[in-house]
């Protein structure tokens, strides 16, 4: 197994993307700390974890709130001593065009998918740097490269800022052998996404079928991203075969978007 023994911890991890990274590292070998919101769903990814014999621990927080960043960071220290792999993948949205969009939104979709990356990636990098090494892995979206698509233009905004700070983070953290990467998933199956398209659908006077079917055609594979698909990326950016990779934001699209 690629990552024997490794110690991820993973935000968002209840369900959709979360779900699926912290699923694949244990099957790749790690140990998982599941972190989410939710903190029944946290339970139930720990409990998958565990199918692989690899230990699995939920923790409930905020990603918002630095104290309960701080607190997961503490717990997963005082658990098993060390963080190898950190996946920031818990974010929010909404489908809103650009005139209905408030500012508590603009707030409560920065707050998660901005703030909540960077800190967690700060806090993490510095359990990292003692030991000169680390995988720091962020759920950015093509969302941030422009994607026609997106949910909304504040939602977009946050995940472009997430793209930066990952290159620059990159570029400071590199001295201390901590690699930083980001996955940017297209079109994909998840409790947000899908809630997204039944909205879509409402406004638009169609079936769910006939918005899902106009999902995929548009993209050239013709296929919709499962979780699964950016768990894979996860797991590569994570593995040995990625140690000179660092600073990269990896479209998972099935060819939607080209840059």
């Amino acid at each position: 197994m690629l990552l024997t023994d490794k110690v991820a911890l993973v935000t968002g991890a209840g369900s959709g993307i979360g779900r699926a990274c912290a699923i694949a590292l244990a099957e790749a070998g790690a140990h998982v700390v599941a972190v989410d919101i939710n903190g029944k769903t946290a339970e139930d990814t720990a409990a998958a974890v565990g199918a692989f014999q690899r230990r699995g621990v939920a923790m409930q927080a905020d990603v918002g709130d630095l104290a309960d960043i701080d607190r997961i960071v503490q717990e997963t220290m005082r658990a098993f001593g060390r963080i190898d792999i950190s996946v920031n993948n818990a974010g929010v949205t909404r489908r809103a065009d650009i005139m209905d969009l408030t500012e508590a939104d603009w707030d409560r979709i920065h707050r998660v998918n901005a703030k909540g990356v960077f800190f967690c990636l700060q806090r993490v990098a510095r359990e990292m740097i003692p030991k000169r090494e680390g995988r720091i892995i962020s759920i950015a979206s093509i969302a941030g490269r422009g994607y026609a698509g997106t949910s909304n233009v504040a939602y977009a905004a946050s995940k472009g800022a997430v793209i930066s700070l990952t290159k620059t983070a990159s570029q400071q953290l590199g001295k201390h052998n901590i690699n930083v990467n980001a996955i940017c998933p297209g079109v994909t199956r998840s409790a947000l996404s899908d809630a997204n398209l039944r909205v879509r659908a409402e406004q638009e006077g169609v079936t769910l079928e006939e918005m899902e079917r106009r999902r995929a055609d548009v993209i050239p594979l013709k296929r919709v991203n499962d979780p699964e698909d950016i768990a894979a990326m996860a797991v590569f950016l994570a593995s040995p075969g990625a140690r000179n990779i660092t600073g990269q934001c990896y479209n998972v699209d099935g060819g939607l978007i080209t840059s």
